[in-house]
């Protein structure tokens, strides 16, 4: 029997713990991954600590990594034969958690769907930080109801919105900026410009990834900062992604464009509150893919295949820089520990043995 070594989660609140386990053959439709890298996210350090997700123990969990394919099962795309290097978005919180699906290990199985072929010069730890990324403003963007690049219906809309990213400097913030950029390029889109919060000191930074605007969330003043400039260039913000950071200055901003003809919604990657106050006109969604499996398979082949189409062609790159925080399955609780104690403009990997 083949085995490798995971990271094993055996109890809500507990560290992960090394164990050996079996590796699995992919079925249809999957692939087997050699993880070399693997990048950490807030929802991982939630998981391990309250549970989030795991219906049962013991599990492995995990979202981000990039590795190569060591198998592919009936189904699979040519362009996903062995040897292939990819990054990809582990599918376990849609498996029930079934550790065969977490990146936490050196053997992972995905649904080819979840993962994007790597373009040349993408390094193991920049191709780690894409998945989680790019996919969460692209699924913000299908949620909130903004038409995708090149679908407008028709050819010359008024560009008239201000697209707005809150916490711009953060990894899911930083592709927020440039998947934005993509819909105000983009001559069938109604956005007309990126507005962006980030501190001060990642301002030029956000700026040079695509903001038209970057504003200082500490600012006291910022949400009439935000409001008065978009006033100023003729210009509404009927559209937030919240990366990061508070939803109440997120609604404030909109509530001031929220009319008779037009109402308002947030896309929030944090989990929203069950005592958020609800603002009129404004709707709050969690980002969340499909748990549809048909769904949220097509939803997740567009999105890869949307970003491998961007990398390739150079529209976007892998943001922020990576941070190796250690070496080994053994450094990610140490490493999630770091993450909670709170990281600005980098994405925090593991390099794996």
């Amino acid at each position: 029997m083949t085995t490798h070594l995971a990271a094993v989660s055996s109890a809500k609140g507990t560290p992960f713990e090394l164990q050996t386990r079996a590796t699995p053959k992919p079925g249809p439709d999957e692939l087997l991954i050699v993880v070399k890298s693997i990048a950490l996210n807030p929802a991982d350090g939630i998981m391990r600590d309250k549970g989030l997700f795991i219906p049962t123990y013991p599990t492995v969990i995990g979202f981000d990594f990039a590795g190569l394919v060591l198998e592919a099962g009936n189904n699979v795309p040519v362009a996903f034969q062995p040897s292939t290097r990819i990054a990809a978005y582990a599918a376990a919180v849609w498996k029930s958690c079934d550790p065969d699906y977490g990146a936490f290990q050196e053997r992972c199985l995905i649904p080819w769907q979840h993962a994007l072929c790597l373009p040349e010069g993408v390094s193991w730890h920049q191709a780690a930080t894409l998945p989680v990324a790019g996919q969460v403003p692209l699924s913000a963007w299908d949620m909130m109801g903004i038409q995708r690049v090149g679908g407008a219906t028709i050819s010359s809309p008024r560009k008239r919105e201000a697209l707005l990213i809150w916490g711009a400097s953060s990894s899911v913030g930083t592709m927020g900026v440039q998947t934005a950029r993509l819909l105000r390029d983009d001559p069938g889109s109604s956005i007309a410009a990126v507005y962006a919060t980030a501190g001060a000191a990642n301002h030029e930074y956000v700026g040079s990834l695509g903001a038209d605007h970057v504003f200082d969330y500490k600012e006291p003043q910022v949400v009439d900062a935000i409001i008065s400039a978009a006033k100023y260039d003729g210009l509404v913000i009927r559209h937030c992604f919240l990366a990061t950071g508070q939803l109440a200055p997120c609604q404030a901003v909109l509530k001031a464009f929220v009319g008779d003809d037009r109402n308002a919604t947030i896309g929030s990657a944090p989990v929203v509150p069950p005592d958020t106050e609800e603002v009129d006109g404004v709707e709050v969604i969690f980002l969340m893919p499909s748990m549809d499996e048909g769904e949220r398979l097509a939803q997740f082949e567009y999105w890869m295949r949307m970003l491998r189409e961007n990398l390739v062609g150079g529209a976007i790159s892998p943001s922020p820089e990576p941070k190796i925080v250690g070496k080994g399955l053994g450094a990610i609780n140490a490493g999630l520990d770091v993450l909670q104690r709170g990281v600005s403009c980098t994405k925090l990997v593991i390099e794996m043995e």
